[in-house]
């Protein structure tokens, strides 16, 4: 059997997790780059990867498969130096959250050399970093695979295998498509979790000494890293605004309902529908490629 030489790009929550689920499995081995070299002597320590180093050029030049897994905005950059270090055969992917831009980007950078498919695990969590990274971080996840019109099939295919292997059903959309989605299930999300809690900031602190379960849930994932998700606001900004103009305008009629007649059973309807479509998220998804 084969070996399929995967290189990793970033060793954070995800692409520390790709490295934990792949080690020791048969079939495949990991090279991880880092930039800072405090953290390659981690990556070492622990023995998470086959070969990890600062040098980007010595990590890719072999691989079959590159995943980057770093912040969106500097993926472009690290793509430039991959282009003339990887082997031509090299199939290139990515983790981002924000497909269009990023799809636009790389796949500009990669056209005629390497092969680039855009892909999306949706699966993380609050706390970034190795530390935070498991071997089943991807088990039971979607990954969304965003090929474009001219994408080579053979190497969407090659893609989804992959996150497959680690436990993905894999779907596809396309770029924009997804920064549709994305906005409306994960981004508008992260803004609405993050304005609750400054609201209760600004208006009653003191109400923090109180709260529950329910409202730690509905804003755990304001508690992701700043300076991450101001990248990702920033990149999807139309999408998100226009999560945000329909939600405000949902508000406002229910706002309007409860102003004029509290008991209109609008409101028991609205409760109700939402009870629905929240249920329905407890199957599993199922695969499509």
């Amino acid at each position: 059997m084969s070996t399929q030489r995967i290189a990793i790009v970033g060793p954070g929550l995800l692409g520390g997790s790709i490295a934990l689920a792949l080690r020791g499995r048969p079939g495949f081995s990991t090279a991880l780059w880092a930039r800072r070299p405090e953290a390659v002597e981690e990556l070492k320590a622990i023995a998470i990867a086959g070969y990890a180093a600062t040098s980007l050029a010595r990590v890719v030049r072999d691989a079959d498969l590159i995943v980057l897994c770093t912040p969106i905005e500097t993926m472009p950059a690290l793509a430039r130096e991959i282009v003339d270090a990887a082997r031509p055969e090299a199939i290139v992917t990515d983790v981002g959250s924000v497909k269009a831009p990023v799809v636009a980007a790389l796949g500009a950078i990669f056209r005629g050399r390497q092969r680039f498919v855009g892909s999306h695990p949706m699966a993380g969590s609050e706390q970034t970093g190795l530390r935070a990274a498991r071997a089943d971080l991807f088990r039971g996840a979607v990954c969304l695979v965003t090929p474009e019109a001219e994408t080579d099939p053979a190497a969407t295919a090659t893609v989804g295998a992959f996150w497959e292997t680690l436990g993905c059903s894999v779907r596809q959309l396309s770029p924009a498509a997804h920064d549709e989605a994305v906005a409306l299930i994960s981004h508008f999300p992260h803004l609405l979790a993050a304005t609750l809690v400054n609201v209760v900031a600004g208006t009653s602190a003191d109400a923090f000494a109180v709260c529950g379960p329910g409202f730690r849930d509905t804003t755990r994932v304001s508690g992701g890293a700043p300076d991450l998700w101001a990248g990702i606001l920033a990149a999807n900004a139309p999408a998100i605004h226009r999560a945000l103009d329909a939600t405000i305008a949902k508000l406002q009629e229910i706002g309007n309902i409860l102003a004029r007649d509290p008991t209109d059973p609008a409101i028991h309807a609205f409760l109700t529908q939402a009870k629905t479509h929240r249920d329905a998220l407890r199957s599993p998804p199922s695969a499509h490629v």
